[in-house]
């Protein structure tokens, strides 16, 4: 009788706190609409968003507990319908309690994972088969003058042809983006097109050495924006030469997403000089074109730059999805879907993917998910290799997943992308790390390879991975499928 009073108090109680956690999490959720300027029209998407900020800004893991004591939901799925959740979880609490309580509709359990199945159709195209991730493949050079390579790959399982605006040139692209529409149809599978702005990556334009370089730990280099005369030591100038005088002492350097790592030692106006502090055993070449992070230093460069203008012209012609590449504020949104508008001439906008590569893109990512969202069909790609670099490795494994219950909870699809099987679509076998981070990006809406001499078995590969993993998880929701292994 004890243990029934003491389960019916609990349960009372239990009841109260989900009460109050469900006002609370309606309320807080419309100031947060209200404070990125959306008092009044904010799609459910992006409510649905506040709401999970709101959700998520308290420690619930003690409560969860209480709540699977019981056999109840302890809100681990909510993300894509936080309040309907909580709105059948106290319908439960309230009938345990002896009360009468009618349960919220079905459908609104559903609809927001409704949308965003909708969402991923409207962006990457309907699948041609039962799998719910799409995959999309970074088109090489030779795409332009192979069809067989490209019809091989939407043979694979390719649902997004990607082409990197960094690399080749506008003749290319096209005839890139001509042989993926041509082999499409003849395959009569639909593949979209992304193009991705380059963006304001920093990379070294200039070297000045004695001889080939090659960066190892405990050496050193200058970082300059004109090189010293007279001076043997190595030196490098980056395409956007006034960063080298932003440099400070203490200052992280990250050369090739990783593979070399330096600590400014002296700053000057004139530049930085730069201690190696780890590299691989074999060293890290240094020349131009190599990739240079700069964690911690402010650097404000412009969102477009030149280049990226001159590409957009025929990006709003070509492309079915526009990356954003190092996108980091609002207002950076605001711009390249007007830069975009001027040139489509009154067409419907193209889908844009935030490439979130930066910690103050993660920062402002609701932000920058509900601007963009107001204006258009959005995407949301984890850029993990400059990522990696910005927020370090440890936390970049919590980041991508906080990042993909984000994106769920705002309605909006997601690109898991970098270094996927990279072993196997260089060198053509796969290894068994890689294996593992495939079938944890089928928990995204899309899964991106970068090019490689072996990227049509690399699509075909995680094709398999991706089919297999659908049988067992959806999102967060594990299925319980029957296992094969033991009938």
């Amino acid at each position: 009788m004890n243990a029934h009073a003491d389960g019916q108090s609990e349960l009372r109680e239990l009841r109260r706190e989900i009460a109050a956690l469900r006002d609370a999490v309606a309320s807080e959720g419309e100031a947060r609409l209200a404070d990125w300027g959306f008092a009044e029209g904010a799609g459910a998407g992006a409510r649905n968003l506040a709401q999970y900020l709101a959700l998520r800004s308290r420690d619930l893991s003690a409560l969860q507990l209480r709540l699977a004591a019981y056999g109840l939901s302890s809100l681990g799925r909510s993300e894509a319908d936080v309040v309907p959740a909580l709105d059948a979880l106290l319908t439960t609490l309230r009938r345990l309690c002896g009360e009468h309580a009618d349960y919220p509709a079905r459908e609104s359990l559903h609809r927001g994972e409704e949308t965003l199945v909708a969402a991923c159709g409207a962006i990457f195209g309907a699948p041609d088969d039962a799998r719910r991730t799409r995959i999309m493949a970074t088109l090489p050079s030779e795409a332009a003058v192979d069809l067989d390579l490209v019809s091989a790959l939407i043979d694979a399982g390719m649902d997004c042809a990607r082409v990197n605006c960094a690399h080749d040139d506008a003749g290319a692209w096209k005839r890139m983006i001509a042989n993926v529409r041509a082999a499409a149809a003849r395959q009569q599978r639909p593949c979209r097109i992304l193009m991705d702005i380059a963006g304001p990556k920093l990379r070294i334009a200039q070297v000045r050495a004695p001889e080939k370089c090659r960066l190892s730990a405990g050496d050193r280099l200058r970082l300059v924006a004109e090189f010293p005369k007279g001076s043997k030591q190595p030196a490098a100038i980056l395409n956007f030469p006034h960063v080298a005088a932003l440099l400070f002492t203490g200052a992280e350097v990250s050369f090739d997403d990783g593979k070399a790592i330096g600590r400014v030692i002296e700053a000057s106006a004139a530049g930085a000089q730069i201690e190696i502090t780890a590299a691989r055993a074999k060293g890290m070449r240094l020349k131009p074109g190599k990739g240079v992070n700069l964690p911690g230093v402010a650097l404000d460069l412009s969102p477009l730059t030149e280049k990226d203008r001159s590409d957009l012209d025929v990006i709003a012609e070509e492309a079915d999805l526009v990356g954003f590449s190092f996108v980091q504020r609002p207002e950076d949104v605001a711009l390249l879907r007007r830069e975009l508008a001027a040139r489509r001439g009154g067409r419907a906008p193209q889908a844009l993917v935030l490439k979130i590569e930066t910690p103050l893109a993660i920062c402002n990512l609701p932000r920058l998910i509900v601007e963009s969202a107001a204006s258009g069909p959005t995407a949301v790609m984890i850029a993990r290799g400059d990522l990696a670099v910005e927020v370090g490795l440890p936390r970049l494994s919590e980041m991508q997943e906080e990042i993909l219950w984000l994106c769920e909870a705002a309605h909006v699809p997601v690109i898991w992308a970098t270094q996927v099987l990279e072993q196997l679509v260089h060198e053509g076998v796969a290894s068994r790390p890689e294996t593992t981070d495939a079938a944890m990006a089928q928990r995204a809406d899309c899964v991106m390879l970068n090019k490689g001499a072996f990227l049509p078995q690399g699509v075909r590969f995680l094709r398999d991975v991706l089919d297999r993993m659908d049988r067992h998880h959806a999102k967060k929701f594990p299925r319980l499928a029957r296992l094969a292994a033991w009938p």
